[in-house]
């Protein structure tokens, strides 16, 4: 310590992030950084507000890229698809 301030510590970035090129093990998320897959659940910063219709005629690339947004890769066909995203992102009234 010197003349009797505080000192600042650094703190090292968070290793699930990157701000780089990524390799083959990443994917570039919305705000420019690097998330390495094997993270889990992500949550961005908006949830989606698709209607049950849209689900319903969605297509197969939207939906995995709309699951794989929040970490989720569900396998199966797109019918099977479309009901995950229904029920993880629909609320029920």
């Amino acid at each position: 310590m010197s003349g009797g301030g505080m000192e600042s510590i650094a703190m090292p970035p968070p290793t699930n992030l990157v701000g780089g090129g990524g390799g083959a093990a990443s994917s570039h998320g919305a705000n420019g950084l690097v998330a390495r897959e094997g993270c889990g659940f992500q949550m961005p910063l908006h949830y989606p507000r698709y209607t049950r219709a849209e689900y319903e005629s969605m297509p197969e690339w939207k939906l995995d890229c709309l699951l794989a947004e929040y970490g989720l890769h569900v396998n199966g066909d797109v019918n099977h698809k479309r009901e995950f995203a229904m029920g993880a992102f629909l609320w029920s009234y």
